[in-house]
């Protein structure tokens, strides 16, 4: 079974930073892209940053120059660095993983498609 583990939202002050941290678990050999998504209240959940296995980023032109998502393979885990927050960057961040290929019933699949549980980040003005 694989699952999605979110850490390090929180409060803070505006023009301050969080690094958010994604891990996945379970029997994983790889995981194609990985990235975080946001939803702020009454809003539809919209792309934050997306990184590839091999490294390749794409960003929201909302947070382009200001976060910056990293991962390590090794560990499965995905990262977020956000500097120069904005109340305006408040919402529930979501870890997404996609293609993760994984051993289920001792034989290697490709599933699409799975989320964390999301992590509360408030920027205060």
């Amino acid at each position: 079974q694989v699952q999605l583990v979110e850490s390090g939202g929180g409060l803070v002050q505006a023009g301050g930073s969080l690094r958010l941290s994604c891990a996945a678990s379970g029997r994983i050999f790889s995981i194609e892209t990985m990235g975080w998504y946001r939803q702020a209240p009454g809003k539809q959940r919209e792309l934050v940053a997306t990184i590839t296995r091999g490294g390749s980023s794409n960003y929201a032109d909302s947070v382009k120059g200001r976060f910056a998502i990293s991962r390590d393979n090794s560990k499965n885990t995905v990262y977020l660095q956000m500097d120069s927050l904005k109340p305006e960057d408040t919402a529930v961040y979501y870890c997404n993983a996609d293609r993760i290929t994984h051993s289920s019933g001792g034989y290697p699949v490709t599933s699409s498609d799975y989320w964390g549980q999301g992590t509360q980040v408030t920027v205060s003005s």
